[in-house]
């Protein structure tokens, strides 16, 4: 309603914009969600001489067809502006395009965060949300004056703790919806699934380190040297030069030795008569040693039906990629929905999911599905490919995630093994936390 009405329109803008001068935020340009937040971009603007960007909520078939309109550098910092924020869905979804177009998205203003959540997911994407005012604040200020009833604003406040857009789920109220692996195991309907519930449980550890290294003879040894801490030893090897049967061995005998799975991360995305043979055939004969591979949905569900012709007899697991870790990823939203609604028709081969925020999909999957997570550091950030890194405690704790997948932090470390000791214990640490 505040468009209609000038001289508040010009105050709340100013109220946002003071905000954000006493957080220090720093932007170039700055862009309205559409569409209610235009007009208020608008006022910024015009009284702060910031310029401008308009995104399109839908790109036309004729013209520039360009989603984001105006004057930009690739490289430029850009502020969006949002009225309120519940979820910060609708901030995400202009975080895209911009990205797409190479700016830089960095901090979030908003007239009024209703504390359902947003905050905590918008901060999980390594966004700054700064708010003129709280639903709590306004709340607050309304009795004081006598214009709100203390009954009613116990009211809305207990329904703003009820109604948590899940990644801000409290600690407390995330404790309570966490099962422990051993009871979530006879549930998962994959044997491979349930193998691995049970195989976290009786070693203690949720920790998969991902062997990105150049050969296969560096791959057996860092096999070798953090087998002892992982459920899971993540592998590339087409990256390889050359791979043979007796890799393949040694690998598995690795795998045996040390009480982890395998798991190549081929992320296969083809018709299902193709992947049959890339899955079962070829020189790598990846289902032959692997116990767990994956895949897009992006083809469709015949995907999974082309896996499991080849994998369901050999007692393989297929994870699905609902969620990338990278930035600007296009796996998101109702693709991750559909997805997760994939996983659930296909649980006799389907162990489980890669992801990165499954408490934030908005949709409940079965306990017995799995959800690693890739792109996981002690310390929270980036690289300068677009690798988002978040931490154990994050990952396990307030995302909802299983499994935290370790690249670079072990691979890279003087010392492998020591690495893996710590990023196992923190990730076990952080499920233990979410237990209590």
């Amino acid at each position: 309603m505040i468009v209609s009405y000038p001289d508040i329109l010009s105050k709340v803008s100013e109220a946002m914009w003071a905000r954000l001068q006493s957080n220090g935020a720093k932007f170039d340009v700055m862009c309205g969600v559409p569409y209610t937040a235009l007009p208020i971009a608008t006022c910024m603007s015009l009284n702060h001489g910031t310029p401008m960007l308009m995104r399109r909520k839908e790109v036309k078939d004729y013209g520039t067809k360009k989603a984001i309109e105006g004057a930009f550098q690739a490289g430029q910092t850009c502020l969006i502006v949002e009225d309120l924020v519940t979820s910060g869905m609708s901030v995400q979804e202009t975080v895209a395009p911009l990205e797409e177009v190479k700016l830089k998205v960095t901090d979030v203003v908003v007239l009024i965060d209703r504390e359902q959540g947003g905050q905590a997911r918008l901060e999980a994407d390594g966004l700054r949300l700064h708010s003129a005012f709280t639903l709590s604040y306004i709340l607050d200020t309304l009795v004081k004056h006598a214009l709100v009833g203390e009954d009613v604003q116990a009211k809305v406040k207990q329904f703003i703790a009820e109604n948590q857009t899940n990644v801000s789920m409290p600690a407390a109220a995330a404790a309570k919806k966490r099962m422990t692996y051993e009871a979530r195991a006879p549930l998962a309907k994959n044997s491979l699934g349930r193998e691995l519930f049970e195989l976290m449980a009786r070693k203690k550890t949720n920790l998969s380190v991902a062997a990105d290294v150049g050969s296969p003879q560096e791959m057996l040894e860092l096999a070798d040297a953090v087998g002892p801490h992982v459920c899971v030893l993540k592998t590339h090897v087409d990256v390889f030069d050359s791979w043979t049967a007796d890799h393949a061995k040694k690998l598995e005998e690795l795998a045996a030795k040390h009480d982890f799975l395998i798991f190549e991360d081929r992320k296969f995305a083809d018709i299902g008569n193709t992947v049959v043979m890339q899955y079962g055939g070829g020189i790598y004969k990846i289902a032959d040693w692997s116990h767990i591979t994956n895949a897009h949905l992006v083809p469709g569900p015949g995907i999974i039906d082309g896996l499991k012709k080849v994998g369901m007899e050999k007692g393989r697991g297929l994870l699905l990629l609902a969620e990338m870790s990278s930035k600007g990823t296009l796996a998101n939203g109702d693709y991750t929905k559909k997805v997760a609604a994939a996983a659930e028709e296909n649980q006799d081969f389907v162990m489980g999911f890669i992801s990165v925020s499954p408490n934030a999909w908005g949709v409940k999957t079965s306990p017995g599905l799995i959800h690693m997570t890739p792109g996981v550091q002690l310390a929270a950030g980036g690289d300068d490919l677009g690798q988002q890194y978040n931490t154990p405690a994050g990952v396990i704790g307030e995302r909802g995630s299983d499994v935290i997948i370790v690249g670079r932090g072990v691979y890279k470390a003087v010392d492998p093994a020591k690495a893996a000791k710590e990023y196992r214990e923190a990730g076990w640490r952080a499920y233990e936390d979410s237990l209590a």
